[in-house]
């Protein structure tokens, strides 16, 4: 075998070994709890508990990531995921069949959001995230994500009083928790939380977005599951930006979490 050849064959064969550009990594072990490897385009020193202190991280995706290697992004730290499934009563992400199949071959934790609309029932809109989230064996509970949204031309302008936003999400709650055999985690925002006095709602795990400071000073006393603290991500594996997650707990408590709640 000549020289050029002998050098082209070990230059593939170390391409192969370590993952050739655009393919994806190799399945990681099966209930592996894997440290993060995040860094953050616009990071915040927040006081108290910093998250990257939670040993447990995730993210949560829509069709705005486009391009996801899971393998390669568990294996640097991506050991949950919360994939957008769909809005109101008609709208369902595009890119939410491939990131749940894909997702769940690479052994991340998954579980669907809903985005809820205010010009929608609650019942249509319950309905249309049971018609498009399947079932699955090992999911995460449901998501409902519950914010005002000054972006849809219909509903934007909606803002229905705290007492009938409460009603509308328990009736989208008991319906979902009906078919899922799973109570609902609530997702929100630290304005929509206070306008519409979501203290109130006991025996629920709460996922809080809180970005430019410490979530337990952003929601005072509030107890919760998961806090989103950054919309500006950076993962191997993930191409552009994503939003950064963490659970609050140990390895231990992570573990007993999922023995409790997945389905």
């Amino acid at each position: 075998m000549s020289l050029t050849r002998r050098l082209a064959l070990l230059s593939l064969l170390a391409l192969v070994a370590c993952g050739a550009p655009g393919t994806n990594a190799p399945p990681a072990p099966e209930g592996v709890i894997f440290a993060p490897n995040f860094s953050d385009i616009h990071p915040v020193d927040f006081q108290g508990r910093a998250p990257q202190r939670f040993p447990v991280q995730g993210i949560d995706a829509a069709r705005f990531q486009d391009s996801i290697d899971w393998n390669k992004a568990r294996r640097n730290g991506v050991n949950f995921a919360f994939l957008k499934a769909t809005e109101g009563g008609d709208l369902l992400d595009p890119a939410f069949k491939h990131h749940w199949r894909d997702a769940g071959r690479a052994g991340v934790e998954r579980g669907a959001y809903h985005f809820y609309y205010f010009c929608t029932s609650p019942e249509d809109q319950a309905r249309w995230f049971i018609r498009n989230v399947p079932r699955t064996p090992g999911m995460l509970p449901p998501v409902l994500d519950m914010e005002w949204n000054p972006f849809s031309p219909t509903c934007a302008h909606i803002r229905p009083p705290a007492r009938d936003v409460r009603d509308q999400m328990r009736r989208w709650i008991k319906i979902v928790e009906a078919h899922f055999g799973q109570r609902p985690i609530i997702y929100t925002t630290p304005k929509f939380y206070e306008d519409n006095g979501l203290r109130s709602f006991r025996g629920y795990d709460f996922w809080l977005r809180s970005t430019a400071e410490n979530v337990s000073e952003a929601y005072p006393g509030q107890s919760w599951k998961f806090w989103q603290y950054s919309a500006t991500g950076i993962i191997p594996g993930i191409v552009g930006e994503v939003d950064l997650n963490v659970f609050n707990g140990s390895r231990a408590d992570w573990t007993a979490w999922l023995a409790a709640h997945k389905r």
